[in-house]
């Protein structure tokens, strides 16, 4: 067990993130089970413990007679320099054990920029980064999460990947381990990989042979062993109030970046935007139920304390029970003081009506995402908002006393021209007038967020280039020269990590020495513009001989075989190229859950049949 010196807390900024015993944290003796298992984010403790994912898996894992599961999250930089000065090793929170102990690590693969960070993870453990180099004592390191449909980046550096919903298919996980380990550990490392590989959702890199063509580019994939299959698809929850919720979230003692509790109202997203991997990697849509999540609430404010709720998912306002359940949960606490708030709202009234219900104490603001700046290239994005929808939103909000609001747009979309980028402004300056319009003076504050789109596997713009560092900024700078009311600030993402995070997430294998070459020469938190070293990135590629823009910002072509094929969510390329045509002729593809099937492929493909909920006539009926 490691032990922490008071003088070492007392040299590092917030000593409790390393400090453990947190009210609701799962102390296990680990003698007593079979299976220790360490579950990871990399990057800061407070936002490791903002992660909903992590906190369901921590709570399945737990539930476990057989299963210890620990956290641990990455240190931060005052934190490493005494840890590898004093040769003190990575450590989990519960029982300050080395990392290199437990027999899984599973990392959350929450977005590419966290990569040079599990490899400094894994270096502070004292365990060989290399999959290749781990020996029969080392501990199986395991990712999921959101950018687990292409992991060919790092696909060297991990034992196994779970594709999808983690709640099933990790429970079968320590099954197998468990009674493999009673078995006498047959095979080995590798008899183990064997025995997983064949559950479905799992993906184990070293099961394949990798080829490339003359040019350099990826050619295929192949299975080299009998237990790996041509293809992996996803694990899908098919009833969510059948699987384990959070009910004891583990409470920080410093505040978090979502310091509240976090409710999950259902899973998916059919609103069909072009851009978006989480809109096609987490269908179909699946509900849980007004009376589950109404149970659900009441044991997460008893357990944890908090007196602030957020109902979250993709899209939290088209959960087809929301105004029901608001009234459910007002009345439920009644004289409790507990507030409750929408991540994401709809453009339109009914949103509006609800958030003024919601925040009639407090009106903290309200955050729309038109994402483009003019009516064609929404219809690129298959955005499926006009002008008149938001302008008739903030209306209502500022008759309801509103006086600040979020517009979230990007930039570098796919046929984007100047007009587009313009066109953020005219449309931000609206807004701002609107509310003169309805005050019948000044004060409100419009504030637009514009991020570098970065093409994601999986999505119609799969196949897009993405624009270069210096054209992001040059249209950065076209938008801020375009703003001249004072009611509208500006902020936008740093165009070096964009366009980075560009080349790894449509990388294939050899992107691995690049990310190891950049970890060794310093390369770490690069999701924090402050830390990122993006002239280390640059020399990394250049060791390697690989050359960056050939991922960032060459378009592929329909027929070129892509690194990620082979792992999926279940949405078919058929589909995908149909979207990327429809996106070139500026035409709408309609929602499925209001409208007809858009042939997407995930429910024959995953061999679900999902019951869609809807609202009609005031009352809810199920579509099959």
């Amino acid at each position: 067990m490691i032990k922490l010196e008071p003088e070492i807390l007392q040299a590092v900024e917030k000593p409790a993130r390393y400090t453990g015993h947190e009210l609701n944290a799962v102390h296990k003796d680990w003698d007593e089970v079979d299976c220790h298992f360490a579950l990871a984010m990399a990057d800061t403790y407070e936002v490791g413990m903002s992660n909903l994912g992590l906190k369901i898996l921590y709570e399945v894992l737990n539930n476990r007679q057989d299963t210890a599961c620990e956290r641990v999250y990455a240190p931060w930089i005052d934190m490493e320099a005494i840890m590898r000065d004093r040769s003190i090793p990575l450590f989990s929170l519960e029982s300050f054990t080395e990392i290199k102990n437990f027999d899984f690590l599973g990392f959350t693969l929450q977005y590419e920029m966290i990569y040079s960070n599990i490899l400094n993870m894994l270096d502070l453990a004292g365990i060989p980064i290399w999959t290749k180099d781990r020996s029969d004592v080392d501990p199986f390191i395991v990712g999921g999460g959101p950018t687990v449909y292409n992991t060919e980046p790092i696909a060297d550096f991990f034992d196994f990947f779970i594709l999808g919903e983690g709640e099933e298919v990790i429970s079968e996980v320590a099954k197998t381990f468990v009674k493999w380990k009673r078995e006498g550990k047959p095979g080995g490392r590798k008899g183990f990989l064997k025995k997983v590989a064949k559950l479905e959702g799992i993906y184990v890199p070293s099961f394949y042979n990798v080829k490339y063509n003359e040019r350099g580019y990826f050619s295929s994939i192949e299975p080299k062993e009998p237990e790996a299959r041509d293809k992996i698809y996803k694990r899908v929850i098919r009833d969510l109030d059948s699987v384990h919720f959070v009910e004891k979230p583990v409470m920080p003692y410093i505040g978090i970046v979502h310091d509240r509790i976090m409710l999950e109202l259902f899973r998916g997203c059919t609103r069909g935007c072009r851009f978006c991997q989480a809109g096609t990697s987490y269908r179909p849509i699946r509900e849980r139920s007004r009376e589950y999540l109404r149970e659900l609430a009441r044991k997460l404010v008893d357990s944890s304390g908090y007196n602030e709720m957020s109902l979250t998912s993709l899209s939290s306002a088209d959960y087809s029970c929301l105004g029901e359940l608001v009234d459910d949960l007002f009345a439920d606490f009644e004289g409790e003081k507990v507030s409750f708030s929408l991540p994401s709202l709809r453009i339109d009234s009914f949103s509006i009506d609800l958030a003024h219900k919601m925040q009639q104490v407090r009106k903290s603001g309200l955050t729309f995402a038109p994402e483009a700046g003019t009516q064609r290239l929404r219809d690129v994005i298959n955005k499926g908002v006009t002008e008149e929808n938001l302008m008739t939103a903030v209306e209502a909000a500022f008759k309801q006393g509103w006086k600040q609001v979020k517009l979230y747009f990007m930039m570098g979309l796919p046929t984007e021209t100047d007009e587009d980028i313009v066109g953020i402004a005219r449309l931000a300056e609206k807004v701002a007038r609107k509310y003169k319009e309805v005050k019948g003076k000044w004060g409100v504050t419009v504030t637009i967020s514009v991020s570098c789109f970065v093409p994601k596997p999986h999505t119609p713009f799969q196949w897009f280039g993405q624009l270069p560092k210096d054209e992001f900024e040059r249209r950065q700078r076209l938008l801020k020269d375009s703003i001249t009311e004072r009611a509208v600030k500006f902020h936008y993402h740093d165009a070096r990590v964009s366009v980075l995070e560009g080349a790894i997430s449509r990388g294939d294998r050899r992107i691995s020495q690049v990310i190891y070459q950049a970890w060794k020469d310093g390369a770490k938190f690069d999701g924090w513009t402050d830390l990122f070293k993006e002239d280390v990135w640059h020399e990394a590629f250049r060791k390697c001989g690989i050359y960056m823009k050939e991922y960032s910002e060459r378009t592929r072509d329909f027929d070129e075989p892509l690194p990620w094929e082979h792992t999926t969510p279940g949405v078919s390329k058929d589909f995908l190229k149909r979207e990327w045509n429809k996106a070139v002729a500026e035409q709408l593809t309609e929602d499925c859950r209001r409208g007809k099937c858009s042939g997407c492929g995930v429910c024959p493909s995953l061999k679900v049949n999902i019951v869609d909920w809807k609202r009609k006539e005031g009352e809810v009926k199920a579509n099959v």
